[in-house]
Order: structure tokens, then C-alpha cells, then sequence
């Protein structure tokens, strides 16, 4: 009977003292060797505030030449397509605004509603334009956007405003380029803050099932905020070292008691 309440103290102060870490799992229902479709990746429209890359190209350089800003220097091949070349730096800076009406001030053509189409729809838009009016009768045009970005705050190892050259990222891309998220992370309940003409729209994601494959939001889009929800509030460096102490000194009243308790009981 002593040797069981002995071990009944043990397992208590050793159960006390230990911490099961929490683990991190995404999609934990998915199962091997199964297919999981995609949606099709939405096409993005352009948004007030956008920054636009156009480059025109023709088989005469000096026709496009006036419609070419920010893109340095140029070269003309055989077929006629424009390669930039030179000094490229700061060229987000130097691409065609989309202002408050949605349109930009394109030389020669003057302004130019783009708000709301995809870069394909604009680049056939300005190229009709260009050669209906006789201005660049073989005008090739391309636009390309040039401020992709978004951001991821909350609960994740670096979160901020990550930069996206290439103009495409997944959810799971961007938590990833966050540094993952952490252990005191809501898994299911990643809040994705979309904006629009009104204002902003909220969705949520769940990263632990493969439900996320059919979030509307799996795509981001520019501008998005990605907001990692905390199971619960972080302590202050000040709070943690309380909590440090008050809990070395209740491990050792818990010591103190069990030691005395034991003796009592051996006498």
C-alpha cells in the first residue's frame, strides 16, 4: 500500500512538471493515393491603385517609342516584338497608375478605363485602340501588373507585405513565405480580408482539411491580408517571466508538500 501511494505522488509531480507541446497539422483528412481537384485559378482584374507594366512593339521602333516609359532601352527583333533592355530599377515606380475612375493616362490615346479587366483584356484593349486610330498599325501590346502583393500578420514565424514578381501564390504559399504559422495558430479559421470598390470582404480558410482546396480564397488575389488567428493572447516578456517564477515556486511548494506528506505517512 506505501509503494502505491509513493508511486501515485511520483506520477502526480511528474505529470505537473511536463508540458505536452502542441503539434502543427495541415490537411489531417486527407488520405493517400486519392485525387483532389482544384477549382480553376481565377483570372485577376485590375484594381484601382494597380501599377501597370505596357510595353507596345511594332516593326517601326520610332512609332512606339512615346508609349514605352519606364521600360529603359529597347531593342526591335525580327519579328518585330520589343525586348527591354537597361536600367530597369525602380520600374514599379515608373508603370501606368490606375487612378480612382479606373483608368489610366496613356500617351497619345489619352485616358484609358482598365478597371476591372484582366492584363489580357487591357493589352487587346490598347492595341485595338492603337490600330483602329492608325496611330501603330501592327501594334503588339503586353501588360503586365507590376504591385502583386499581400500581406500575412498574425500568427506566423515573419509575417509582413510579401511581393508577388510572378503574380500568382496559393494560401498555403503564402503562409509558407510567412515563415508557417506557429503552434498557437487557429488552423481553422484563417481569415482572408479581400477588398473591393466598397471596401473589404471576409472569408474564411480551414488549413487542416482538404476543404481549403475549395476555399474561394485558395487563389489570392492582390492586396489580400492573411490574418492568422491566435488560440489564445500572447503574454507580455514581462508576464512570461512572472509566469517563470510562479511556476518554479509552486513546483517546489508541490515538492515541499509531497516530501512532507511522504514522511508523515512513513512515521
Amino acid at each position: 500500500m506505501k509503494k502505491i501511494v509513493f508511486l501515485c505522488l511520483l506520477c502526480s509531480l511528474a505529470m505537473t512538471s511536463c508540458v505536452i507541446p502542441q503539434k502543427v497539422i495541415y490537411m489531417k483528412d486527407m488520405r493517400p493515393d486519392m485525387l483532389y481537384t482544384l477549382s480553376q485559378r481565377p483570372e485577376l482584374r485590375i484594381k484601382q491603385d494597380d501599377r501597370l507594366k505596357i510595353v507596345v512593339s511594332s516593326r517601326s521602333p520610332d512609332l512606339v517609342a512615346p508609349f514605352n516609359i519606364g521600360v529603359g532601352g529597347y531593342q526591335i527583333g525580327t519579328g518585330g516584338e520589343l525586348t527591354a533592355t537597361g536600367n530597369n530599377l525602380n520600374i514599379q515606380e515608373r508603370g501606368f497608375l490606375v487612378d480612382r475612375t479606373g483608368s489610366i493616362e496613356f500617351p497619345v490615346l489619352g485616358m484609358i478605363r482598365v478597371e476591372g479587366m484582366t492584363t489580357q483584356e487591357a493589352a487587346n484593349l490598347i492595341r485595338n485602340r492603337l490600330r483602329e486610330d492608325r496611330v501603330v498599325g501592327d501594334a503588339i501590346v503586353t501588360v503586365e501588373l507590376l504591385n502583386f502583393k499581400i500581406t500575412v500578420i498574425g500568427e506566423v514565424a515573419g509575417g509582413g507585405i510579401l511581393t508577388i514578381p510572378e503574380g500568382k501564390i496559393t494560401l498555403f504559399e503564402a503562409i509558407i513565405r510567412a515563415g508557417g504559422v506557429t503552434d498557437n495558430a487557429v488552423m481553422n479559421e484563417i481569415v482572408i480580408m479581400r477588398e473591393d470598390r466598397r471596401g473589404y470582404r471576409f472569408y474564411y480558410s480551414d488549413l487542416s482539411t482538404v476543404a481549403v482546396f475549395d476555399s474561394p480564397t485558395y487563389f489570392l488575389q492582390q492586396n489580400d491580408v492573411v490574418y492568422v488567428k491566435p488560440k489564445t493572447a500572447r503574454m507580455s516578456e514581462r508576464e512570461a517571466r512572472s509566469w517563470q517564477w510562479y511556476n518554479v515556486i509552486l513546483g517546489l511548494v508541490g515538492t515541499a508538500l509531497s516530501t512532507m506528506i511522504l514522511i508523515n505517512y512513513y512515521k
